[in-house]
């Protein structure tokens, strides 16, 4: 039987630092849910309000925005449209430079490296020019480019790991099985993925939701505009609508939170079943 480690001070100490640091992260966040449910009266109170009557009055203002359907649907097309593209594309290139010897393939892991260090809000006033130049602003499929090439250089320098970490010897015996190498990527490698598939597609989703700067300077139109833009509207003769506003944020994070439980549970799946099938 197991014995049960005496408490000591330094784990006591520890615990209790480590619920503290919970609580400081999750507090911000309980606070924007419970705002979302207050009536505005009990919102901008001198003594905070713990104890309420919830209300959805405030969720009835943000939805009731205009075109709200509009934004949410022009957020999931741009990154859903994103994160696929991205992945569809680093899988070939990460895969060659796991797997491939050919000149040049130093540069482009360091190019690689540097588009994902370099600050993408730098680049809006060339995008602008850009989509300015070939007549695409206000458009959804410039926009969905755009934040393709925001998240592929992380999406490839992630799979890259994920492939290189792969035992050569496996797709050598797939190989030798008859297999040709794209089948051998196809059959071996890839369903080892799933682990960095769904982290970069984690990663990829909520860079391209939480995008605010490109959508802002690129698409004035409110129907070619997203979410983000959509959080900026909750204000009255008075001031801002802070109850509105929390609303719209929680609205906002809950698609992030559902793709990441959904992603988490995936990984972990694939994991367990590649560790009990022969």
């Amino acid at each position: 039987m197991r014995t049960r480690k005496p408490l000591t001070v330094g784990v006591v100490a520890k615990n209790a630092t480590a619920l503290l640091l919970a609580l400081a992260f999750v507090f911000p966040v309980y606070w924007m849910i419970s705002s979302s449910l207050k009536p505005q009266s009990e919102i901008l109170t001198k003594d905070p309000v713990f104890l309420f009557a919830p209300t959805g009055e405030n969720y009835a203002t943000a939805t009731g925005v205009d075109q709200f359907w509009t934004y949410v649907t022009n957020s999931l097309i741009v990154t859903v449209g994103a994160v696929l593209l991205a992945l569809l594309v680093a899988l070939a290139a990460s895969f060659a430079i796991a797997r491939m010897k050919f000149k040049g393939r130093k540069g482009i892991v360091l190019i690689v490296m540097m588009a994902q260090m370099a600050p993408w809000e730098v680049m809006v006033i060339a995008m602008y020019m850009i989509a300015r130049d070939s007549s695409m602003l206000n458009s959804i499929p410039m926009l969905t480019a755009i934040y393709f090439v925001m998240v592929l250089p992380f999406t490839i320098w992630t799979l890259r790991g994920f492939i290189a970490a792969v035992p050569v010897e496996l797709e050598e015996a797939a190989q030798i099985d008859g297999c040709t190498r794209g089948q051998a990527f196809r059959k071996v490698i890839f369903p080892l993925l799933a682990p960095g598939l769904m982290s970069t597609s984690l990663f990829g989703f909520i860079t391209a939701w939480n995008e605010f700067a490109m959508v802002l300077v690129l698409n004035k139109d409110k129907l070619s505009q997203t979410l983000p833009l959509w959080l900026t509207q909750f204000q009255t003769a008075q001031g801002d609508d802070w109850g509105a506003t929390m609303a719209a944020s929680t609205l906002f994070a809950l698609p992030v939170l559902i793709v990441f439980l959904f992603l988490q549970r995936k990984a972990v799946g694939g994991m367990t079943a590649g560790a009990v099938k022969g």
